[in-house]
Parts: structure tokens; sequence; C-alpha cells
């Protein structure tokens, strides 16, 4: 789509499957030049229709490259209809940029400008029910990767009806006190609302990745590490993270400058996916690991010098689902695992 750029975005179509591996429903013909090329999410609707986030490729006036990269979202119906569409480059003057950071954005010499990483229909959420019209269940979380901002899209009329960033003030000195202002975030993912009947339903919960982003790019700490954020959405606050140190470690030890997510569970606890080391982990409110997994599965991806393909075993997204989403009589147990002593754990080699 972009001369030089890797072709991220070159799928034809997406499609949903039965169990058996059947084309239920599929799209991308019908999509804006014969292909869907859609990206990060998609989401399917109470009406049966689709939301797809996808990408155009065009000079957006005003900005140095010849060509973008600008993000799409359209909501599409089973026979492949666009019902309804938004474009991110119609409304760059809601993104809360200033003068200054703006025309950074303009003269950014990285085609996909804000990587849009994450879109989300709020769903149902206490919020509106009690008279706040912003958290309209219709409206649409979205996620600028690049320019550090979480917004939410008045579906009715395409505005931003609700802003987070792209500019935070800094953190405060001394030691962690919640509820908390909301300091810099970077790079985040997957920001939505928590599902009403889970703990903290109604605030926004985000993997605050802390990676390198941001026009001008963020400063970030000198050890670096990555949080789990939620967020009351109304009072702007956090009023709960985690770090590393929240499990008595160094901070680095739960880091993921990229990809990533977070997710809240019945029980009161969080499922994080650390994506670019392929760790899932679950913790209690207060930080201690009660479940981890890190994949096995490594393969070749670009994550090398100029994108040169290495052994990886990056995730981009962990969602749980209940056992009774995979067909019945699919296999399934839990058993402890303890962890090794570290003092003493030794592997050897025989040859």
């Amino acid at each position: 789509m972009i001369p030089g750029m890797p072709a991220l975005f070159k799928n034809k179509t997406i499609g949903e499957l039965d169990w058996d591996g059947n084309i239920v429903w599929q799209w991308g013909v019908t999509a804006p030049g014969g292909a869907a090329q859609q990206h990060h999410d998609w989401a399917r609707l109470p009406n049966g229709d689709t939301l797809v986030l996808s990408v155009l490729s065009y000079q957006i006036p005003g900005f140095t490259l010849p060509k973008q990269l600008d993000d799409a979202i359209y909501e599409v119906t089973p026979n492949g209809d666009i019902v309804w569409k938004w474009i991110a480059g119609d409304h760059l003057d809601e993104f809360g940029f200033t003068p200054e950071a703006l025309a950074l954005v303009r003269q950014s010499e990285h085609p996909d400008y804000l990587h849009v990483n994450n879109m989300k229909p709020l769903g149902p959420n206490h919020w509106f029910s009690e008279g706040d019209a912003r958290f309209n269940p219709d409206n649409i979380v979205i996620s600028s990767r690049e320019a550090n901002f979480t917004i939410i899209i008045e579906k009715r009329t395409g505005h931003v009806a609700w802003r987070l960033g792209p500019s935070y003030p800094p953190a405060p000195k001394g030691p962690r006190r919640l509820p908390s202002i909301i300091d810099q975030i970077s790079g985040q993912h997957d920001p939505h609302l928590i599902p009403e009947g889970l703990a903290g339903a109604g605030n926004l919960l985000m993997f605050d990745n802390q990676g390198e982003a941001g026009f001008p790019s963020a400063t970030l700490k000198v050890f670096p590490g990555s949080r789990a954020l939620e967020i009351d959405p109304v009072k702007q606050q956090i009023v709960w993270e985690y770090t590393g140190s929240d499990s008595d470690a160094p901070e680095w030890t739960f880091y993921s400058s990229f990809i990533s997510d977070a997710r809240r569970l019945p029980n009161g606890n969080t499922l994080i996916n650390e994506g670019m080391n392929g760790r899932f982990f679950q913790i209690t409110p207060a930080g201690e690991i009660v479940w981890e997994y890190v994949s096995p599965y490594f393969g070749l991806q670009p994550f090398g010098p100029a994108g040169k393909k290495v052994q990886a075993n990056a995730v981009y997204r962990a969602q749980p689902v209940p056992y009774d989403w995979a067909p019945s009589g699919t296999p399934h147990g839990e058993r402890a695992v303890l962890p090794p002593d570290l003092t003493t754990f030794r592997v050897t080699m025989e040859r």
C-alpha cells in the first residue's frame, strides 16, 4: 500500500468459521478497493453487523509524506454492505494535539502515523444507565499507539465524546497513593470498559506498555516497566494499577513495549498478556501471581534490525474464555504447578 513499507495490511478478506472450519461469513470483495485491509480488531454487534478496523492509503492534506496509512472503521452488514464509516484523518482537530504536536504529526516520516491498535463498542455500562450519554453502549473506544491517546467516538455523529491523552501530567512524587492522577501513558493497548457483573465494572482497563511513542516522544523511566491500569473514566483517575513491583520484583520483570493486553476475570483477578515475551499470568488485586504460562511456540517474526526475522514467541492478545465456549466433549483439566527454587534449579544436557 505504501512504497518501502512492509505489507502489513494486505489481507483480502476476514471471515468467521465454525468449529469444523467451515466458512460462516466473510467480507472483503465489497470493501473499498476490493480488499478488507483489516488490522488489529473487529467486533460483532448485537444487530448482527460487524465493526471492522481497516486502513486507507492516501495523502492527507497538510502532511509531508505523499501517502499515509489512515485508520478507518466500517460497520458491515451480513450481506457485506457498509452502513457506517469513520476515518481518523477527518477528526485530527478532535484528538487533543497542541499546535506544536500537530505540526510533528504532519511532519512524521512514519506513514502509519496513528497506528490505531484497538477498537471496541462500549457495550452496556452503568455510566450510560445513570445518564452520561458519552458512554452510550453503541459508542466506540479506540486506542492510538503512536499518539498515546484513547478516545470514545460518538457513533451517532462520529465526533469524539471522551478523550484520554495525548498529553499527561508528571507522576506524583513520593510513594504511590490511589486514586491518583493519570500520569504518562505511552504506547497503550486494549483499553476497554470492564463489563457489567465484573469487579470494577464500567472502569477503563488497559495495558500501558510504556513503549516509545508520542509527538514528541514521551520521556520514559530509566528502569523500564509496563503497567496494567484501571481508570475511572468520569473522574479520570487511576483507581488500580499493577507493575512488577506489586509482585515484589523489579519493575523491568513485567515489560512489553508493544502488543499485550489485560482483562478482568469473574473471580476478581486480572489476566495479563505480556505480549512480547509470550507470557500470560493471572494476578489478584494485591498483585499476587496465582497462575502463569509462557508460550513455548516460537517462530520467525520481524523483530530484528530493519525487520529481520528472528525466533520469538510474541503473542498479540490473550482472551479469557469459559470452558463451555469450546465444543462439548473438549477435554480439559487443572493441575497445580509449583515453581522451581531458582537458587538450586539447574538444567543439565545429555550428549
